[in-house]
C-alpha cells in the first residue's frame, strides 16, 4: 500500500502528460503510415499497431529497468583524430536506425509528391500488406518510446506508475490517431507539412544519436535538437502554411475577378 501514495499519482499525471507531448511525432508517423492500408482497414491497422506497441512498450520498460546498464554500455568506439570520434551503445544504435528510416520515409513521400503526374490523380495508391504496416508501426513506436521510458525512469522507480502511464498514453494515441488521419485526409495540403515535420523528427533523432554517442565531426560536437526548438519550428511552419494558404486563396479570387472583367 506504500506505493499508492499521492506523490505516485501526481507522478503518474506528469508521465501521462509527458507521453502525450513526446508522442506527437509518433502519432504523425502512425497517421501517415496507415495510409498505405486499404481505407476500410486503416483504423484497424492503427489500433492493432498501437495496441501491440503498448504491450511491447511495457516489456521494453521492464527490460530497461532490469538491464539499463547493458543498453548504456559502450559497444565500440571510433577515434579518427580531427575527423570523427564517438562511443556507440545499443541505445544510440536504435535511435540512429529509427532516425535514418524516418528521414528516408519522409523524403520518399516528398519525392513522390514532387514527381506527381496529373494522370495519376484517379489511380489508387499502391497498397502494402497489413502485416507489414502494423510491423512498421510497432517498430517505430518502440524507437520513439525510448525517450519517454528513460524520462519516466528519471522521475520514478515505481514500475506500476510507469506501466500505467504507458497504457494510458497508448489509449490516448489510439483515440487521437484516427482524428489526425482524418484531418490529413480532408486537408491534403497539410499532408505536405506533415511530411516535412516528419523529416524534422528524423533529424531530431539523428541529433539525439550524435549526442548520446558523444559524436564529434571534424572537431565539432553534435548537440541534440531540444523538444522546445522542435515545437517552435513546427509552430512557425504551421503559421507560414496558414498565411501562404490564405494569400493563395486571395490571389485565386483576384484572378477570377480579372478573368470575368475580360
Amino acid at each position: 500500500m506504500d506505493s499508492l501514495t499521492l506523490n505516485n499519482f501526481i507522478t503518474l499525471g506528469m508521465l501521462v502528460l509527458l507521453q502525450a507531448v513526446l508522442g506527437f511525432d509518433n502519432l504523425l508517423y502512425i497517421s501517415l503510415e496507415s495510409k498505405s492500408a486499404p481505407k476500410e482497414k486503416q483504423a484497424y491497422v492503427r489500433k492493432l499497431g498501437i495496441g501491440l506497441a503498448i504491450i511491447l512498450r511495457i516489456g521494453l520498460l521492464f527490460l530497461l529497468v532490469s538491464l539499463i546498464k547493458f543498453f548504456q554500455k559502450p559497444l565500440f568506439n571510433i577515434d579518427i583524430e580531427g575527423v570523427i570520434t564517438g562511443e556507440f551503445t545499443i541505445h544510440s544504435f536504435i535511435i540512429f536506425v529509427g532516425g535514418v528510416f524516418i528521414v528516408y520515409t519522409a523524403m520518399k513521400e516528398i519525392w513522390h509528391i514532387i514527381s506527381f503526374d496529373a494522370q495519376e490523380f484517379n489511380v489508387k495508391p499502391k497498397q502494402r500488406s497489413i502485416t507489414k504496416i502494423v510491423t512498421m508501426i510497432v517498430i517505430m513506436n518502440l524507437v520513439f518510446s525510448f525517450d519517454s521510458i528513460l524520462s519516466a525512469m528519471a522521475l520514478t522507480d515505481v514500475f506500476w506508475v510507469m506501466a500505467l502511464a504507458v497504457i494510458i498514453g497508448g489509449i490516448l494515441m489510439i483515440w487521437l490517431a484516427g482524428r489526425v488521419a482524418k484531418f490529413l485526409q480532408k486537408n491534403k495540403l497539410y499532408e505536405v507539412l506533415g511530411l516535412f515535420i516528419l523529416f524534422l523528427v528524423g533529424i531530431m533523432l539523428l541529433s539525439e544519436f550524435g549526442h548520446i554517442s558523444h559524436l564529434h565531426l571534424f572537431g565539432e560536437e553534435i548537440t541534440p535538437m531540444s523538444k522546445a526548438t522542435f515545437y517552435f519550428i513546427i509552430v512557425i511552419l504551421v503559421i507560414i502554411d496558414i498565411i501562404q494558404g490564405s494569400y493563395q486563396k486571395k490571389l485565386m479570387k483576384l484572378n477570377d475577378i480579372e478573368i470575368k472583367k475580360e
